[in-house]
């Protein structure tokens, strides 16, 4: 620990006492927003127009989405003159040439959208719904840093910046759904040896929670209890995918009563950021329950309505079915905290990386008519994955025991990931406060987890501002062009000093 934070004040230091920026790197980043602040647009906009989300029905390299985004890559990278490697998963757009590298690394993938939910289609690019966003699945995550990096290269050839290394911008096309493919690649390439990732915050991520997941099956063998007239839980399911906290909850109540609606009601009005609808059909009640999506590794930027359901829900004991015992678990064991603090001894955080967050996600029925729970971890360091996973099954083991509930628990426990051997840090530092004003910038820990920790000497350097949501995740995905044409003079500036 103690080392950890030392390296951070010592980073800090020498980004505090960096030379200027040199005049290639400031003007090349001037030119680069005054040349192509248009183009860049223009780019991001076919780049957002492919839907390439991962779709399990179809083999990647049969995907007509991808393969056409790809296409495009190819293009782009011919007219913009660099040259271009198709590695299947894998895609590296290189400008000049040495043994000495720098890469960029960003990824072609991106979540999955509900359409519904969007002003305008999610694949293209709406920049009328409101004025000075660009709205999109991908713009932030990660089509824009995608577009920015090519002409921030595109501005360094233009102004033939005299560099010694050889600049290589890499695209994955699985980053959100299977990294086994990279991780493959990268045993039979050799990658650059210094490397930014443009896929987190401002100003440098140097350290990211590890991921994990905790499942919770509830079999379809629970049987009414007690009085079969009394009110009966019958269906609970909410969430869309496993990183994104959900936005939807829906729960359906048979033998439900004008006076059971009252006290929902009226413990549903003292939460936050929710809304709910109320729905009769003889003598069966359906809540529905909205929130705000959100990033799961930011889960005080959303409203979770898995868990807020759970919580207005939760005036009375619903043992006895599938759907009942999963409300009260949520209720009881999860909350509507965003840390663990009711889940038993798990709870815990790392003065640095901070506290690990806690969150249902998903919550449906599987092929088997399981009623099954993801509840999304990002966990610091501070702890074992054997000591959390004990404590993660103990909480659950006493809380299944008391309650006499057949049900069953897995889990995966991700490792948290720490980069302190970066030599590039102060210069992303320096590069930061000199384009934002933003004096003795810091190195930060996310919650989020992206390639940097795949590549050598890797930290990531944006797209998005400290203190802004980061929006990569949501149903409300954009970038505003002001901090796409601030990131393209931040990128060029990189570059050039990395590289020169």
């Amino acid at each position: 620990m103690l080392k950890k934070l030392a390296l951070v004040s010592l980073l800090v230091s020498t980004a505090s006492h960096a030379a200027a920026l040199s005049d290639a790197a400031t003007s090349t980043a001037r030119y680069a927003r005054s040349t192509y602040s248009k183009q860049i647009v223009d780019s991001l906009a076919t780049m957002v127009s492919f839907n390439t989300v991962a779709d399990p029905k179809v083999d990647f390299d049969k995907n007509p989405q991808h393969l056409g985004f790809k296409k495009f890559l190819k293009e782009e990278a011919d007219r913009l003159g660099f040259d271009y490697r198709d590695d299947g998963y894998i895609v590296v757009i290189g400008y000049g040439k040495g043994d000495d590298r720098v890469g960029v690394v960003t990824h072609g993938d991106v979540q999955p959208v509900d359409p519904s939910k969007w002003k305008q289609s999610p694949f293209k690019l709406d920049r009328t719904s409101e004025p000075g966003l660009l709205l999109a699945r991908g713009t932030e995550d990660d089509k824009g840093p995608i577009a920015t990096a090519l002409y921030a290269m595109k501005a360094i050839k233009d102004r033939k910046v005299k560099l010694k290394k050889r600049i290589e911008l890499y695209v994955y096309m699985a980053e959100e759904s299977n990294w086994e493919p990279l991780e493959a690649w990268l045993k039979t390439h050799t990658p650059p040896q210094v490397n930014i990732t443009l896929d987190a915050e401002y100003p440098v991520v140097m350290a990211e929670k590890g991921w994990g997941l905790v499942g919770v099956t509830m079999p379809p063998d629970a049987k009414p209890a007690g009085d079969a007239s009394a009110p009966q839980m019958v269906s609970y399911t909410g969430g869309f995918f496993a990183s994104q906290i959900p936005e939807d909850a829906r729960a359906t109540i048979d033998n439900a009563t004008p006076e059971l609606e009252a006290q929902i009601r009226a413990k549903a009005e003292k939460q936050k950021g929710m809304t709910y609808q109320f729905a009769w059909e003889g003598k069966r009640l359906t809540v529905t329950g909205k929130g705000y999506a959100a990033h799961s590794s930011k889960p005080w930027e959303g409203v979770n309505a898995i868990a807020m359901l759970a919580d207005a829900l939760a005036v009375r004991d619903w043992s006895g079915t599938q759907a009942g015992n999963m409300v009260d678990f949520v209720a009881e064991i999860v909350g509507t905290g965003l840390y663990g603090e009711r889940f038993g001894k798990i709870a815990y955080e790392d003065e640095f990386m901070g506290k690990m967050t806690v969150a249902p996600t998903t919550l449906k029925m599987d092929a088997d008519k399981n009623l099954v729970l993801g509840i999304n971890l990002r966990r610091p360091r501070g702890k074992t994955s054997a000591e959390l996973d004990q404590q993660v099954k103990s909480a659950f083991d006493d809380w299944s025991k008391k309650r006499g509930v057949t049900a069953t628990v897995n889990t995966q426990i991700g490792e948290p990931w720490v980069q302190d051997n970066a030599p590039q840090i102060p210069v992303l530092l320096n590069v930061f406060s000199h384009f934002t004003g933003i004096k003795d910038a810091k190195p930060i820990a996310i919650g989020g987890g992206t390639n940097s920790r795949l590549f050598p000497s890797a930290v990531s350097f944006g797209p998005t501002m400290p203190g802004k949501v980061y929006s990569g995740h949501s149903e409300h995905e954009f970038i505003t062009e002001k901090q796409l044409l601030l990131n393209l003079e931040m990128y060029t500036a990189v570059l050039v000093e990395l590289a020169r």
